[in-house]
């Protein structure tokens, strides 16, 4: 049946191809001879399109059904978080033998892709929320990552590190302890009171790393309102943090929604 007679069918592979073709590795699959079938077949292009997306190590997630669960929205991944994953990959060097720090982790996609694809030399995921910390511990173990304080650490592996951290509170001599090279954050410019103290926190980071290089910052979001946006830049405006667009990636992996605007921030403190 051609796609234009089903809608449902569509929607189906759409969903297929974001929840297990761009998760899990399968290189053993039949690749070429299945194109083969499908590419004289009249209702194959969105099967085909899916075929020539890339394929590389596994990311299993446990996360929630619902968009907000136990009072917060960070344990179901955002497509801000798939952004900043995929331009992860994408630009590997960004990451490796660095310490990244990750602000507002949330269900943990974009940390563990970049554990697993960008060989980073130590990776703290962070949030503040306790239900969200506790999803996060799981999942990093779930991918066969260990956390820095086991013994059965993985030498090939980074130093992974979960850590509760409220932006609010967050001190200069507790951020000092992390040491970051690089700091990311995605989909947390969702409110006024949260993008002020993203910028409060990344301002005591820079604060930190006095005599030392400060890190490179990347923020992934959502264009939702306008407004927000203006609001971040003024902000960061009048914190003293230069900022630019980064160039917006192709889309390899995700399908994201035509109605969703990305953005990449390339701070500098």
């Amino acid at each position: 049946m051609a796609p234009e007679e089903n809608p449902g069918t569509e929607l189906l592979l759409q969903s297929f191809e974001r929840r297990f073709l761009a998760a899990r590795a399968l290189r053993s699959f039949p690749w070429q001879s299945l194109e083969a079938k499908l590419r004289d077949s009249s209702d194959s292009e969105l099967l085909q399109d899916i075929l020539q997306k890339p394929s590389g190590d596994s990311v299993t997630l446990s996360e929630s059904t619902a968009i907000i669960s136990h009072g917060t929205t960070g344990l179901v991944t955002w497509d801000a978080a798939l952004y900043l994953a995929e331009w992860a990959i994408e630009n590997p060097a960004a990451f490796t033998h660095r310490t990244v720090l990750e602000l507002g982790s949330g269900a943990g996609l974009t940390g563990l892709a970049i554990c697993k694809m960008c060989r980073p030399r130590a990776y703290i995921f962070s949030d503040c929320h306790s239900r969200v910390l506790e999803q996060l511990r799981g999942n990093v173990l779930l991918n066969g990552l260990s956390l820095e304080a086991e013994i059965t650490a993985n030498l090939d592996s980074p130093r992974v590190t979960v850590a509760q951290l409220d932006w609010d509170v967050a001190t200069v001599h507790q951020l000092s302890a992390f040491q970051p090279d690089v700091v990311i954050a995605a989909d947390v410019l969702y409110c006024p009171e949260a993008i002020v103290s993203l910028v409060g926190v990344l301002r005591r980071l820079a604060a930190c790393r006095e005599h030392q290089r400060a890190p490179e910052v990347y923020v992934a979001f959502t264009v939702r309102n306008p407004e927000t946006c203006q609001l971040f830049t003024t902000e960061l405006g009048r914190a003293g943090i230069r900022w630019e667009v980064e160039p917006r990636h192709d889309q390899k992996l995700f399908p994201y929604e035509e109605h969703l605007e990305m953005a990449m921030l390339n701070l500098t403190l």
